[in-house]
């Protein structure tokens, strides 16, 4: 009875996870570095935009934004 809300929680943290690594490691604002601490102001535009345009959203930007296409179209196509 226990075990589906574990995995859903084992799969949310993951994805927790999973984010906070992806931001602390990869993010342009997120100084680590100490030679980027001592900077004001990074000049990384190029950096910035590698990291908001991943290949996650341009594989996404060419897809339809329907979770079920074939789902979709069989209820909303009338029979004649």
């Amino acid at each position: 009875m226990v075990y589906p809300l574990l995995g859903a929680m084992g799969f949310v943290t993951s994805m927790v996870v999973f984010q906070l690594t992806r931001n602390a490691l990869f993010n342009p604002d997120c100084r680590i570095n100490k030679a980027h601490r001592k900077m004001g102001i990074l000049e990384n535009e190029e950096e910035g935009e590698k990291y908001a345009q991943h290949n996650l959203r341009k594989y996404l930007r060419t897809r339809p934004p329907q979770v079920m296409p074939s789902l979709n179209r069989f209820f909303s196509e009338e029979d004649n």
